[in-house]
């Protein structure tokens, strides 16, 4: 397989964006309001927002994306990033794609001075698990979530 190749998200990429998104939407059964997926597109290129989004292509296509965001902390004096969505095609996975995609993430980390980099997946992912368990082991929290408004 050819190396990935990893870059920040521009306006031309949309139309693999909502492929992808498609997809990741349908492995975790959820189905979000067009309205929610077009702003998240608008953060995703807003260079004021704190939410950002890596590519990876093999062989000049689409294979996934990493949708980050840093923010500060009270735990630690530099910020953190949270790596909100990691998402491969499947026919992507297994293929060391996903390991790009963090590492990628983790020299973005050095670069910027962030702190700490997190994030969580699904207690029944074993596949993603196997992947983020090669990194470091899960620090045992348990997440609640409670919608507020509409």
């Amino acid at each position: 397989m050819t190396e990935p190749t990893i870059r920040t998200a521009t306006a031309t990429d949309e139309a693999a964006w909502r492929q992808l998104w498609a997809g990741y939407l349908a492995f975790y059964n959820v189905d979000l309001a067009p309205d929610v997926t077009d702003s998240t597109w608008r953060r995703i290129l807003d260079p004021g927002s704190p939410v950002s989004m890596r590519l990876a292509f093999v062989d000049g296509e689409a294979a996934g994306f990493a949708i980050h965001l840093h923010h500060p902390s009270t735990w630690v004096q530099d910020e953190d990033c949270y790596l909100e969505d990691l998402y491969l095609d499947a026919r992507f996975r297994g293929r060391g794609v996903g390991r790009a995609l963090i590492d990628d993430l983790i020299g973005i980390c050095k670069d910027k001075g962030w702190a700490r980099l997190y994030w969580h997946t699904d207690e029944g992912n074993a596949t993603a698990r196997k992947l983020y368990d090669s990194y470091v082991k899960t620090d045992g929290h348990v997440r609640y979530r409670m919608r507020i408004g509409a």
